[in-house]
């Protein structure tokens, strides 16, 4: 399981796109991962909630990584397509993503993901994802 973790938490320390929106990555299992997102202002719309490409953007990553655990070490994970329902504004202390594997697959595997609002102690979930990723062998440049 550790060497699981480290795939992941390596991978991810390497994503400028997370880096930038200042989200972490959380519990890492086989066919599930979870990202924190803090809330900052940088992130919001008009309204002051989390801008809904943000969510898509931190969903994706949560289900790619999900998906990345179900796949052999020596290949990647890319999306070939998702679908994001945005359920309640985005308004909270901060966030947290999940994505879990719902079909493993040699080439193609199937994810859902869902964003959580966290404010206090309460959660309120905000977005549901499902996402197509493809699992990629022999090349250098999609490596996890």
């Amino acid at each position: 399981m550790q060497g699981l973790i480290t795939r992941i938490t390596d991978s991810f320390s390497r994503q400028p796109a997370m880096q930038l929106l200042g989200a972490e990555i959380g519990r890492v299992e086989t066919g599930f991962t979870e990202i924190v997102l803090p809330f900052d202002i940088k992130l919001t719309q008009q309204h002051g909630f989390i801008h809904g490409g943000v969510i898509g953007a931190v969903l994706d990553s949560a289900c790619g990584y999900a998906a990345l655990t179900t796949i052999p070490e020596d290949a990647g994970v890319l999306t070939i397509e998702y679908k994001v329902n945005l359920l309640a504004p985005a308004k909270g202390d901060h966030f947290r993503f999940e994505g879990r594997v719902v079909k493993p697959g040699r080439t193609i595997v199937v994810s859902d993901g869902a964003g959580y609002a966290v404010q206090g102690g309460d959660e309120k979930r905000i977005a549901t994802m499902t996402a197509t990723l493809m699992a990629v062998h022999g090349r250098d440049d999609v490596k996890d």
